[in-house]
């Protein structure tokens, strides 16, 4: 009976004699090792990169909205584009004073206008909102402060600027403290927002934050009714406390609206289902172009049998030489499908780290964080090993099964 080593050295001695062959052997490994890898990453990080812009809208969040609402000859508004208003400050107090386990209650008020300062211009979305927004959010001021509940009250003129306003309008100095104009009027820039990047196609960094009061009053509120919101922001205490929040909220606005389920006009949006449904069909995404990749290492696989079974009749007299100095059926079996394991697990580790540097270019193509997981690493290398197993199996098993008498015969 052979050794472990001898086999071994004796596997390694037949690829190197053929390293061309050998190479293009492992090539359909490599690609398909490459492409699970590369694959199975973008969709991790399309996953990922889902999953932190909902997040960076606030934690355990509901968003209330006007819309959804029954128009003229049955027709049905989207959220937050119906043809008028249905939320109000009351509602916001009755949802204060009646719903349990709240961190905060914000409502706000969207408006859009050219911004001039510094000598510059940049048009940008103005959001009025009370000092909780920060709270239901997540939100924080890197510099400078926010305003508090009795500038909101005395429709103060200030502002919070977002990191992408305050780079443009004040591209070289501190912006607070300057002064900035919005329709006509002055407002003082008391403070900075940290950054919180993209959502979607969204900057969220692009906007100005001022008092909710301020905003009726002087920018987007002057055609609206003074005591409506364009929404509302309901930051639940806990995760656990977030299903049924959304449920006293929607029983509430409907008793309060005098609605039916199926008539509200209203929407509540839950971002934790929003971010459960992206994963979903993120994940979808992901196994799809896994199983789509794993058909280039079954391709591979299909390619070490033909390359081991040409390698078999090339070394017809070298079996039959082996055996007849007393090499058994389980020598010849071992050696072949050692050959066939090595090739196909050298090609994973190659096709892992072209995997990986594929992932990182499309990643930082796409925007979107690079996800490498271990658990995908070790599984490819694991499958690429499995592949030899088993393409490797019939050509080692032919191997096996020569009569020495007849291989050796043979030219």
């Amino acid at each position: 009976m052979m050794q472990t080593s001898d086999l071994i050295g004796s596997a390694a001695q037949a690829l190197r004699a053929n390293p061309l062959r050998s190479a293009l052997t492992a090539l359909g490994v490599i690609i398909g090792v490459a492409s699970v890898v590369a694959m199975v990453a973008l969709g991790a990080g399309a996953q990922a990169q889902v999953q932190r812009s909902i997040a960076s809208l606030g934690s355990n969040l509901l968003i209330v909205v006007p819309g959804a609402m029954q128009g003229g000859g049955g027709v049905r508004f989207a959220a937050g584009q119906g043809p008028r208003d249905t939320l109000t400050l009351a509602d916001v107090e009755a949802i204060r004073a009646q719903v349990t386990d709240l961190a905060a209650v914000a409502p706000s008020q969207r408006g859009g206008a050219q911004v001039v300062a510094n000598g510059l211009n940049w048009n940008t979305r103005i959001e009025g909102v009370t000092p909780e927004y920060l709270t239901a959010r997540d939100w924080e001021v890197a510099s400078g402060r926010f305003f508090d509940d009795t500038e909101e009250r005395q429709a103060r003129k200030l502002v919070v600027l977002g990191k992408t306003v305050a780079d443009n309008l004040f591209p070289n100095i501190d912006p607070v403290g300057e002064t900035i104009r919005i329709n006509g009027g002055s407002y003082e820039v008391i403070g900075v927002l940290a950054s919180k990047g993209q959502s979607g196609f969204q900057d969220q960094d692009d906007i100005i934050l001022a008092p909710l009061t301020t905003v009726k009053r002087r920018i987007s509120g002057r055609n609206r009714r003074a005591d409506t919101v364009s929404q509302i922001s309901v930051k639940a205490a806990s995760e656990g406390a977030l299903g049924r929040v959304e449920e006293d909220v929607t029983n509430l606005l409907r008793q309060r609206h005098r609605t039916r389920e199926g008539e509200d006009d209203f929407t509540v949006q839950n971002l934790a289902s929003i971010t459960q449904t992206a994963q979903q069909t993120t994940q979808v995404f992901t196994y799809l172009l896994g199983g789509i990749s794993l058909v280039s290492l079954l391709v591979g696989g299909i390619g070490i049998m033909n390359i081991m079974l040409v390698s078999v009749t090339e070394r017809t007299r070298e079996i039959g030489l082996r055996k007849a100095l007393g090499a058994r059926q389980s020598d010849i079996l071992r050696q072949f499908g050692l050959e066939a394991v090595t090739l196909s697990v050298a090609g994973g580790i190659v096709g892992l780290a072209l995997g990986a540097l594929g992932a990182w270019i499309m990643t930082s193509l796409f925007q979107l964080p690079l996800v490498l997981s271990p658990m995908t690493a070790a599984m490819a290398i694991g499958f690429a090993g499995v592949v030899g197993i088993v393409f490797g199996a019939y050509p080692a098993w032919r191997a096996a099964r020569l009569d020495p008498i007849e291989a050796l015969r043979r030219e």
